[in-house]
């Protein structure tokens, strides 16, 4: 027997908790679309978001080692998915709309530029006299403006929600982009939880990462009452290195979306919130680690600040993305002609600033590309 949407929706009814959000219930879309027949809104939304240009090429995009450092380490995409991946069980577990929360997760990364927030950072303090740059903000640029996939509409097209919970990840209060969807309110919930499962996403594998290439040893990660924790929860029994590892990399993973998912409901219980509206109108945000977590998860964070982010190694890749995405800012700038037409003539076409136009097409390009532009502009001994 086949399940129709409608199927879908009203087993959405009987099953999700009060205060999780129903694709029924959608603000829809700004271009109304017919509704399809087997797959609810956010499915739509998820599905669109995977087949698009710019989730393909978080592959290339680096998470903390550059994609050429290595085949074993995280990039933007497997970090992508793994996020998505915690994501849904804490959705689950709370009875929450996986779908809806899923393609959030997905979507959350698809406005970063290459080399990471080295990169972000360079374009932000180029594009400061021009609106400064931000990954989130990009990212619904990225599915509202910057992909063309149909021919009746810019971007995605996507639902209200899922629009919303991009903007508004991390602090939105300020952010000039999340005006259009009530800075006063809080996303749903399954937006809300994808800031920390993005956070012990990266933990986690940024861990795993630092130890394999050999600027994280297991005697620095003592000092972290979490890894700890964790690694005393591990029976090795002549296991492999790597095994173990991976096994303390899970046990702290499991740590973490645990206290998560219990400090939720603790907290949804306290404010007595039994509808998405209560949700929207709590005045804080409703996800969160409880405290004794939250001072873990900081420890650990100082940890990898001072023993793995500014290890030399990854130094000199900040500093050598800050120089390139710099000087390739510039040049084009200089010169615009060195960008393909194409994306002259639509910045031309939709009124964007040339820093806007550039800032867009160097924001999407994969950290191999970036460089490969960089060598073009100013090796005289590559072809171009």
């Amino acid at each position: 027997m086949q399940r129709k949407r409608e199927d879908i929706e009203e087993l959405e009814e009987r099953t999700l908790a009060p205060y999780a959000m129903r694709s029924r219930a959608s603000r829809g879309r700004k271009i109304a679309e017919p509704a399809h027949p087997l797959r609810t809104c956010f499915q739509r939304d998820r599905d669109r978001i995977i087949h698009c240009a710019a989730f393909r090429r978080l592959e290339y995009k680096t998470q903390v080692f550059v994609n050429h450092e290595g085949d074993y380490y995280r990039t933007r995409l497997t970090h992508t998915i793994e996020a998505a991946q915690i994501t849904r069980t804490v959705a689950q577990a709370l009875g929450l709309n996986r779908d809806l929360a899923e393609a959030v997760a997905l979507a959350h990364d698809l406005g970063h530029p290459p080399f990471g927030h080295a990169g972000e950072r360079a374009i932000n303090e180029l594009m400061r006299p021009h609106g400064g740059f931000d990954h989130n903000a990009q990212s619904l640029r990225t599915v509202d403006w910057i992909e063309i996939r149909y021919p009746s509409f810019r971007g995605l097209n996507l639902s209200y929600e899922v629009r919303e919970g991009i903007v508004k990840h991390s602090a939105f209060k300020g952010r000039p982009a999340a005006q259009e969807f009530d800075p006063s309110l809080y996303p749903c919930l399954e937006a809300q939880i994808v800031d920390f499962a993005d956070e012990i996403a990266y933990l986690a594998h940024d861990v795993d990462d630092g130890v394999e290439a050999g600027m994280l040893a297991e005697k620095e990660l003592e000092a972290s009452q979490l890894y700890r924790e964790a690694r005393s929860m591990v029976v090795s029994d002549g296991a492999d290195e790597r095994v173990m590892r991976y096994q303390i990399v899970n046990r702290m993973i499991n740590l973490m979306v645990t206290d998560l998912i219990d400090n939720i409901d603790a907290q949804l219980v306290a404010a007595d919130v039994d509808s998405i509206e209560r949700v929207w109108r709590a005045g804080r945000a409703l996800a969160g680690f409880s405290p004794a977590m939250s001072d873990r998860v900081a420890e650990l964070k100082r940890l990898m600040r001072d023993r793995l982010y500014r290890h030399y190694r990854v130094s000199r890749m900040t500093e050598k993305a800050s120089r390139v995405l710099t000087q390739l800012f510039q040049a084009y700038i200089a010169e615009p002609r060195q960008i393909p037409e194409v994306v002259l003539e639509r910045a031309k076409q939709d009124g964007d600033p040339l820093p806007r136009a550039i800032a867009d097409y160097i924001a999407g390009m994969t950290d191999r590309f970036a460089l490969d532009e960089y060598r073009k502009l100013f090796d005289p001994n590559e072809k171009v």
